[in-house]
């Protein structure tokens, strides 16, 4: 057992969200890791998890898990918002645009569509 995986879910979920906070991405991941890994069918784990390789530019990661979300919950504002910008910064505009346009509309944003 490494320090990463040590405690309960909750401690975890703490730990993971604190290295989160302090943009230390690259652990926060590290843990996030194994919390979806043990409960796959909750989305904040997965939701964070995403945006930590967002910001440490481990983007085919993040759409992975991104993919997951909105395949569960396709009105899952946030992750298809995130889903769009990673594809954007993979240079995929044309894919992504559909994604930022759902996202725009769940949140009510209609004027830029």
């Amino acid at each position: 057992m490494t320090y990463y995986d040590h405690g309960t879910p909750a401690e975890r979920w703490e730990r993971a969200r604190m290295f989160f906070d302090a943009k230390d991405y690259a652990a926060a991941a590290r843990v996030l890791g194994g919390l979806v890994e043990e409960t796959p069918e909750q989305t904040g784990p997965r939701l964070l998890l995403a945006r930590a390789y967002y910001h440490s530019a481990q983007l085919r990661r993040a759409e992975t898990e991104l993919r997951v979300i909105v395949e569960r919950d396709p009105v899952e504002h946030y992750a298809r918002l995130l889903l769009g910008r990673t594809l954007e910064r993979q240079g995929r505009a044309a894919e992504a645009e559909p994604h930022l346009r759902l996202a725009s509309a769940l949140a009510g944003d209609f004027e830029q569509l």
